[in-house]
């Protein structure tokens, strides 16, 4: 897991989702792979990035919307011990969601975010603005931590940003120019 990030980062909008959507499009595509993704805090924002690009079905699944812990298990796969010992918006948990969209919906690559979007609902261990983002494929997992300083609108732009920026890396294609 890479270390935490504050990041106060230029605010993004739908235009720059879809644009690094159809980067991953042309990637996937090119090399034959599959995605979906498991989403929380973002609330469907990369499915919809992901299914703006005409041709999005030759590579993406499809995906779930995960705001309750009983979804995160009964559909994902994410261990009950998990959720209890590290909470819903951990690296671990995050991990489990990305793995369980990969086996659960049988694609290459598994994509997750879970978070705190605000504007309630942070802890001084847990602050608004805390965000996981995941991907795993058969080669195993990454997972980053971010905490946003923006309104709830803002951090659930950058965490479905941050998501897809770590599936280009993942895929070798760069986040450059994003």
């Amino acid at each position: 897991m890479t270390d935490a990030v504050t990041a106060d980062s230029q605010p993004t909008d739908l235009s720059a989702l879809v644009a690094l959507a159809a980067r991953i499009q042309a990637t996937m595509i090119q090399r034959g792979l599959t995605l979906a993704t498991a989403e929380s805090c973002t609330g469907g924002l990369i499915g919809y990035a992901l299914t703006e690009n005409g041709g999005s079905s030759q590579f993406y699944v499809g995906g779930l919307i995960s705001y309750s812990d009983e979804l995160k298990e009964s559909a994902l796969g994410v261990g009950h011990k998990i959720i209890e010992q590290h909470g819903a918006v951990s690296a671990q948990t995050c991990v489990g969601m990305a793995e369980g969209a990969r086996t659960q919906y049988r694609s290459s690559v598994g994509l997750s975010v879970t978070g705190i979007a605000g504007p309630d609902g942070g802890s001084e261990q847990k602050p608004v603005g805390l965000t996981y983002v995941g991907v795993a494929d058969i080669s195993g997992h990454d997972v980053r931590r971010n905490v946003w300083l923006g309104d709830r609108h803002s951090n659930k732009l950058q965490s479905a940003q941050a998501c897809l920026m770590l599936l280009l890396e993942r895929l070798g294609a760069g986040a450059e120019g994003a």
